[in-house]
């Protein structure tokens, strides 16, 4: 089997920066709070105190004992945050990410082989921001997607070799559904996000025709594509058309993020859609008032897919809960909690999940 790790948001930024060892200037310039220190001490309010600056591999906890024991071939993540200690801070945002160059082995803890980074974050501090943070990825390793210096450089794939001379193509993209302004779109000759200008059924074969552009037999390919709401599990007609339209040109897999928490999955003609991958490392612990979403509560995204063929064969989730700033395994209930939900939102789409193994969940089309 090959298997590839799909994750959502790692947000590195804020708070999670304070606790590392080179932090950035915490000053913030949100409606309500003005230093990124605030976002430990309510982690701390809630889960305990601990001491730091941690060591690299904190934010991932248990996560990597976990990813060490799956046989990965390949790691895509949404990478929520700018790389940089300079810049100024986006007009017309009141939330703004970053984390300091010299907290990049913080990343590289989780071995990531491609970092999207289409989406609402990356040029919260402008294009200096951007071009430090393509930078730094370049220097460290991670293949970047979906973010460039200019138009053709943020739609190029990101691929990632794999075994038997398969290949993994990383597109990646982001819509305006999820917050990335227009003006961030990259152009001919200036940096910015490869930005979707809509989701109708020419923008699917644009993206189609990219693809048939690369693919060759044996190949995988990932459409990564940062869309929606931060909160609620509805998934709309047309996210749910360009999903399809996508798997059915050539894409193995529709990658979605955005949403805090986990959306619905649909297995559609054996590929899978992954509506929304929510959080999987951020500052969001002390935050009240939407608990019913249960965003404590993350997700690791298994696939597998058969060697000789390149057919999908399996999903696995493995969940995570997030205390102090750092991933743990998820308990029975907090397990069963997922799977319950996250099947009830997923039947609309004929799909199903049921407990599996050493705490983890199974996603079946019905």
């Amino acid at each position: 089997m090959i298997t590839l790790l799909l994750c959502g948001d790692v947000m590195l930024g804020r708070g999670v920066d304070q606790i590392l060892a080179h932090p950035v200037d915490p000053r913030l310039r949100e409606p309500h709070v003005t230093d990124a220190r605030y976002y430990v001490r309510a982690a701390q309010h809630r889960n305990g105190s601990f001491d730091y600056p941690v060591e690299w591999s904190w934010p991932w906890g248990e996560a990597l004992s976990v990813l060490d024991d799956s046989g990965i071939d390949a790691r895509v993540l949404n990478l929520e945050t700018s790389i940089t200690a300079r810049g100024e801070f986006a007009p017309g945002k009141s939330i703004h990410y970053r984390m300091h160059p010299a907290n990049v082995p913080a990343l590289l803890a989780a071995r990531p082989d491609v970092c999207v980074l289409a989406n609402n974050h990356v040029l919260d501090f402008g294009t200096a921001g951007l071009s430090d943070t393509l930078t730094a990825l370049a220097g460290a390793g991670p293949r970047a997607a979906g973010a460039g210096r200019d138009a053709a450089e943020a739609a190029r794939q990101a691929t990632v070799p794999l075994r038997a001379g398969r290949r993994l193509h990383v597109f990646a993209a982001c819509h305006g559904s999820s917050g990335v302004p227009a003006s961030w779109a990259a152009t001919g000759s200036g940096p910015g996000v490869h930005r979707l200008a809509d989701l109708r059924e020419h923008t699917a074969s644009a993206v189609a025709d990219s693809i048939a552009a690369v693919k060759r037999e044996g190949d995988l390919v990932v459409f990564s594509v940062h869309w929606g709401s931060n909160w609620g599990y509805e998934v709309p007609a047309e996210q749910a058309r360009f999903a399809r339209l996508l798997t059915e040109a050539g894409a193995d897999v529709v990658h979605g993020h955005s949403s805090h928490h986990p959306r619905p999955v649909e297995i559609h003609h054996g590929h899978p859609i992954l509506y929304g991958c929510g959080d999987l490392v951020n500052d969001y612990e002390g935050i009240t008032g939407l608990e019913t979403y249960r965003d404590d509560l993350r997700l690791l995204y298994l696939l597998s897919f058969d060697e000789a063929t390149g057919e999908f064969a399996a999903l696995r989730l493995v969940p995570m809960r997030a205390r102090r700033l750092r991933l743990q395994r998820a308990g029975t209930q907090d397990t069963a909690w997922l799977c319950d939900v996250l099947g009830s939102v997923s039947e609309v789409f004929g799909t199903r999940v049921r407990m599996a193994q050493q705490g983890t969940l199974l996603v079946e089309a019905a």
